[in-house]
């Protein structure tokens, strides 16, 4: 029965919702039928929770009002049968009950039911609770039909950046390249104005590749599509290829890449290709956001347990602590500014947060108290 979002509890329209009564005294569902019937339900009645059971897959009903007692199965293990059988789908149950004990009245909530109505009946009080719950039914498939919309779009959103990204990066690449050969040169002298435009145009290009590669990766991770190739991988390798390839680009800001002294580690089981993307991302991040001439020191430890952890710590502004809930989302940009102009695209953290994520590890940050900050990565000790 669809629901315009805006509608209030109270006032949601009720009348043509399936109500399945499950009584075997007959006068019981007469006065159930009378109370409910003057509200507009649709009702279908039987005395055994057998027949209910076999009834309830056709009439679909919106909420079940269940005796407690009846002869066979009764209303108890007839409605764990339900939530066997449906699951959350399943409608809600209401017990019929003259029981007031306690125990009893757990025992009814342990399976499944969310409310009771006392015999003898008293009509306010079977029209409210009934009311009630239907209500609270008819909001729950509401939002669960606003959840399913927003998931298809979800979907779509991340189908359209693939192919937008995967559409552009080709062409990208080509101006990034063809402006980097013309700069060498290679065709000729350019005058100093020429040059700059071509730099200009060239680090414009090689920013909008970085930005078509992160939503690559975002939408392939967003997408489920994100598959690891786990095996043995030495973490310390992957540190040093990081901080030998990082060195070209931190040179032109006279910042020097250290990889302290650590402790001998095992190997351990990773996706060494996207292992490596989180560390050239962090060093790339603490070159981009550290003076000129800065040190930028990663270091790994291990930890009791097994586990390896990978800490990169700069020498940069650190983090605005009401902005430290948006340091890993998406898009999540700070107000802290690259020194060297470099671009930023938001997305970086979070991609390095759902690779870390997706090996089952953690990554966070903090200010360090000499300044700067102190990124680290730390996975489980899945060693061989």
């Amino acid at each position: 029965m669809p629901l315009p979002p805006e509608e209030p509890l109270n006032s949601i329209e009720l009348k043509g919702c399936k109500i399945l009564v499950v009584d075997d005294d007959r006068l019981n569902r007469l006065i159930l039928r009378r109370i409910l019937q003057h509200e507009g339900y649709e009702l279908l009645e039987t005395d055994s929770a057998e027949s209910a059971l076999e009834k309830y897959a056709d009439f679909h009903p919106d909420l079940v009002l269940f005796d407690v007692i009846l002869p066979g199965m009764n209303g108890f293990e007839a409605c764990r049968e339900l939530r066997r059988k449906y699951g959350a789908q399943a409608a809600p149950v209401i017990f019929i009950t003259s029981k007031q004990e306690s125990d009893d009245v757990v025992e009814g909530f342990s399976a499944g039911g969310v409310d009771y109505v006392m015999k003898p009946f008293g009509q306010k009080e079977v029209v409210a609770r009934v009311r009630t719950h239907l209500q609270i039914r008819l909001l729950m498939d509401r939002q669960q039909s606003l959840v399913d919309q927003l998931s298809k779009a979800d979907i779509a959103k991340n189908k359209f950046l693939g192919m937008a990204a995967h559409d552009l990066r080709n062409p990208l690449s080509s101006i990034s390249g063809l402006a980097e050969f013309l700069s060498d040169g290679t065709v000729g002298p350019l005058t100093p104005d020429q040059l700059e435009l071509i730099n200009l145009i060239h680090q414009a290009s090689r920013g909008m590749v970085t930005l078509v590669n992160d939503l690559l990766d975002l939408a392939t991770i967003e997408s489920g599509e994100l598959r690891l190739g786990m095996a043995p991988a030495s973490l310390p390798d992957l540190i040093e290829k990081a901080i030998t390839f990082g060195a070209m680009d931190s040179a032109r800001k006279h910042t020097r890449l250290l990889f302290a002294e650590h402790p001998a580690v095992p190997k351990i089981i990773i996706d060494a290709d996207k292992i490596r993307q989180v560390i050239d991302n962090l060093l790339s991040n603490a070159v981009k956001y550290s003076p000129p001439g800065s040190l930028i020191t990663v270091s790994l430890s291990l930890r009791d347990d097994g586990a390896q952890i990978i800490s990169v710590r700069d020498q940069g502004p650190g983090i605005v602590e009401n902005e430290r809930d948006r340091l890993f989302k998406d898009f999540g940009r700070l107000s802290a500014q690259p020194t060297g102009g470099e671009k930023s695209t938001g997305l970086g953290l979070a991609i390095c947060r759902k690779i870390v994520d997706a090996h089952h590890g953690t990554i966070d940050a903090e200010n360090l108290p000499e300044g700067g900050c102190e990124f680290r990565v730390t996975l489980p000790a899945t060693s061989q």
